[in-house]
């Protein structure tokens, strides 16, 4: 039996591999400080724990229910690498994590993430878990622990995948969607402010073929950096909503737009209808349809076409509830009794 006792040469063994410790622990160094800054007191242990630890018992629900979502960006990050921006991609994790919980009428705790890098870059990581941290402060959760992993062979050099978990806690008395949506319900659409997380794969065949630096018609930005805008959160502007009861059912506009989302918080056998004219599609997505080569119901079915966020809301409680969120919103549609998204 052999042993090791040169601690340098083992590393330099596995550097050789495609890992790096010192980079890895370069990484944790730099992101500590930031992680630390949104912890709170109900952080009992954090960064550098196996398992992060939160206490729930202060919060003072009488029937807490935790609610939790795993999701990544996507192929969002194949172009933020190749703009070489990363400004928002912690952002659109969190954000995306805290709706997701918010549909189920969850206010969010704290998050966890994974960084995966064929070969790490120490200023990646950085850049994106202090985004990560400022959304989590914006959203008043915690940005509990997670990992970052280097894996050569399993992602190219140049390449970051981001995944995280938001842990969010709602009472069971306010648990969403309720369970008398009904045929003639309202549906109030949350303006997006770009793809958010999802598309990407369609996206960047345009930019393939267009540019990044191609004008958008309306946007102040190119379409490179028009796309890599973050995911916005629908806590702030639905949270009074929510207090007042009013919101029967939410629904986050991701992955499969309107035709697969929408059911989602909809009891078996009631369905949409989606009036598209309501809003005005922004220039981004108008150009991406074309490019795309999209027909109505693809593109509503790949992109969020302007809207991020659909409440479901009974006709009595619309103007309420509308005079509740401190922005603009459409009337998009309503609940019906038949099953299925009918858009036109």
């Amino acid at each position: 039996m052999s042993t090791v006792s040169n601690g340098d040469a083992a590393t330099d063994a596995y550097a050789a591999a495609g890992v790096s410790f010192d980079a890895g622990e370069t990484a944790v160094e730099r992101i500590a400080d930031r992680v630390l800054a949104t912890h709170d007191d109900n952080v009992v242990a954090g960064v550098g724990s196996f398992g992060g630890v939160y206490d729930i018992a202060s919060l003072g629900l009488a029937q807490p229910l935790l609610v939790s979502s795993t999701d990544t960006c996507g192929t969002k990050t194949v172009l933020a690498a190749q703009l070489d921006h990363w400004d928002g991609i912690g952002a659109d994790i969190v954000n995306h994590g805290v709706n997701d919980v918010l549909v189920q009428g969850a206010r969010p705790l704290f998050m966890l993430d994974t960084i995966s890098a064929g070969t790490l870059s120490v200023d990646v990581v950085d850049t994106v878990v202090a985004s990560m941290a400022t959304a989590c402060a914006e959203n008043s959760c915690v940005l509990l622990g997670g990992e970052t992993a280097e894996v050569p062979g399993l992602i190219h050099a140049g390449q970051v995948d981001v995944a995280g978990t938001m842990v969010g806690v709602v009472d069971r008395s306010a648990l969403l969607p309720r369970a008398d949506i009904a045929a003639g319900d309202v549906l109030i659409g949350l303006a997006s402010n770009g793809l958010h997380t999802n598309g990407y794969s369609l996206a960047r065949r345009v930019v393939a073929e267009i540019g990044a630096d191609h004008a958008v018609a309306g946007d102040d930005l190119p379409l490179g950096l028009a796309l890599l805008r973050p995911h916005r959160s629908y806590l702030a502007p639905l949270a009074a909503a929510l207090d007042a009861g009013s919101i029967k059912g939410l629904s986050h506009l991701t992955g499969g737009g309107f035709v697969d989302n929408i059911p989602r918080c909809l009891p078996d056998g009631l369905g949409a209808s989606v009036d598209t004219s309501t809003w005005t599609t922004p220039g981004l997505f108008e150009l991406l349809v074309e490019h795309g080569g999209l027909g109505f119901e693809e593109a509503h079915r790949v992109f969020n076409m302007g809207i991020g966020m659909i409440a479901v809301v009974a006709p009595d409680d619309v103007d309420g509830v509308r005079s509740l969120i401190d922005e603009p919103t459409h009337v998009v549609g309503t609940v019906t009794d038949t099953p299925g998204v009918v858009l036109r």
